[in-house]
């Protein structure tokens, strides 16, 4: 983890090396938790699926109505689950709102939660409940030749009523982070709660499907982490019309991070437009367009920033690999990890 962490940090840094044009509209921000909360008041909330990833990949051709050698993997997944392993990894411990069945899969993932000492007031456990569980059939080349997903207890079970039930600890938290598994009442419900009481709401739009979702709860909306083609569907749903196209690529020709941005920069205004105050537009490889809208571009120091808990060791990563002597043009984007006290 730790050198998939640093190969990334060394992208995005590499990226904005490069110097392109400053745009009106989209400037830098710093992004802090909690407006104005303090950090031992609690601790992040992330609501969404825990789901089992089976991964089955042969050794020879596929051949139908037969069995085939190869080898079969569980992997723990769920976008909501992998972004609350992560901040564990980071040194908080993420408050997760889920449900899971009393079954083979749930004791699965519900494993590393126990191990960890992380919360699990918040995970429904039930014998009704058929854990969320997706089965990916690979080809010899790695890949997807077929895949069954049986993910309906995500929506059927995480509800609102189950979610009001962790009220108190949304009401504390610094960040609540949504992935778009959930159904719309539930979305509603989780925004609704975290803007009685000021906290951030993240969402992750999970797929192009179901980022449309973030219609019904943008104003809500602090962060958005849409990859590119998540943020055409976003700003088409958004703007109730289908004038955003994603732009055509193929393997032997890469467009330049420039004009990438220019390429969405209509589509993020977009969602800037409708409320949301900070864009992440995942690039993979490519790294990241950090957005937001205002008059100018404002400058931060990382040497102010507070760093303390889980914020300290990302913080300390980032500083040893990009440090901000190396950041220039791109937008004047720095990298910056703040938590307002």
């Amino acid at each position: 983890m730790e050198n998939s962490a640093q190969r990334r940090l060394e992208r995005v840094s590499r990226h904005l090396l490069s110097p392109i044009e400053v745009n009106n509209g989209l400037s830098q921000v710093l992004i802090k938790g909690g407006h104005g909360k303090h950090e031992e008041e609690g601790d992040p909330v992330v609501i969404g699926g825990m789901v089992l990833d089976i991964h089955a990949t042969p050794s020879l051709p596929l051949n139908p109505r037969t069995t085939t050698p190869g080898k079969v993997h569980y992997v723990l997944g769920g976008v909501a689950r992998n972004i609350a392993e992560c901040m564990s990894k980071l040194g908080t411990k993420p408050y997760m709102i889920s449900a899971l069945g009393n079954d083979m899969a749930g004791k699965l993932l519900l494993e590393p939660w126990n191990s960890a000492s992380l919360s699990t007031e918040g995970i429904m456990k039930h014998q009704d409940i058929k854990t969320p569980v997706i089965c990916n059939i690979f080809d010899t080349e790695g890949e997807l030749a077929a895949a069954v997903a049986s993910v309906e207890a995500v929506e059927k079970f995480l509800t609102s009523s189950w979610i009001q039930q962790s009220k108190k600890n949304i009401f504390s938290a610094p960040v609540m982070m949504v992935d778009a598994n959930l159904s719309l009442p539930a979305l509603e419900a989780s925004c609704q709660l975290a803007a009685e009481s000021n906290t951030p709401v993240w969402f992750e739009p999970v797929s192009v499907a179901k980022s449309r979702r973030i219609v019904s709860v943008a104003k809500y909306v602090t962060f958005a982490s849409p990859n590119e083609d998540e943020l055409i569907a976003m700003a088409n749903a958004l703007s109730h019309e289908n004038m955003f196209r994603h732009i055509e690529r193929d393997s032997n020709s890469r467009c330049s991070v420039e004009s990438l941005f220019q390429f969405l920069k209509p589509a993020i205004l977009v969602l800037l437009e409708k409320g949301i105050k900070i864009v992440a537009v995942t690039l993979g490889a490519d790294g990241v367009f950090l957005c937001s809208r205002g008059p100018n571009v404002v400058r931060f120091s990382l040497d102010r920033t507070k760093k303390y808990g889980f914020s300290g060791q990302l913080y300390d990563k980032v500083v040893s690999s990009c440090p901000s002597s190396r950041f220039s043009g791109a937008l004047q984007i720095e990298l910056l990890l703040s938590v307002q006290v």
